[in-house]
């Protein structure tokens, strides 16, 4: 089964550095909104399908990360955004820590081990310490991009 590449979902303007948001809602809220932009479809409805999946357990998955994720009607594929915040905000994690780094994740609906492969690679990715240092260490939307492409391109061997 090969492996999905970051660069089939994630696109350079999917990309949101230096977020401020006072909590969880409003970076989903930020996270719908670029996602809807780039999928043409309404940011209201994307930001039901985040929270109904944040309703059925936290997506904050430890260590400063979150991977919110969804499907929907209507996509014609998979989209991925990324942001990186100012300042972490609670996220009702499973470590209890705020969260810093985010990867909303849509995919159509019937995408059924697509969006299995694609929450795979990110959590894959998200999980490598160094790789977030990084990240957290960019201030730049093209810099991000870099780091989460390039490392996965590098590692997809």
């Amino acid at each position: 089964m090969p492996t999905m590449e970051l660069t089939e979902f994630l696109v350079p303007e999917a990309i949101l550095a230096n977020v401020r948001a006072a909590g969880k809602k409003q970076v989903l809220q930020e996270l719908a909104r670029k996602a809807g932009e780039l999928a043409s479809v309404e940011e209201r409805l994307i930001l039901d399908v985040v929270l109904e999946r944040e309703r059925l357990g936290t997506t904050g998955v430890g260590n400063g990360i979150a991977i919110p994720h969804g499907k929907l009607a209507g996509l014609k594929r998979l989209y991925g955004v990324f942001a990186r915040l100012e300042k972490p905000v609670d996220f009702d994690s499973i470590d209890a820590q705020p969260v810093d780094l985010i990867f909303l994740l849509l995919a159509p609906e019937g995408a059924g081990a697509d969006h299995l492969k694609a929450l795979a690679r990110v959590s894959r990715l998200l999980r490598d310490r160094r790789v977030c240092e990084k990240l957290r260490g960019s201030e730049r939307a093209d810099a991000l991009y870099a780091l989460l492409t390039e490392h996965a391109a590098s590692h997809a061997a």
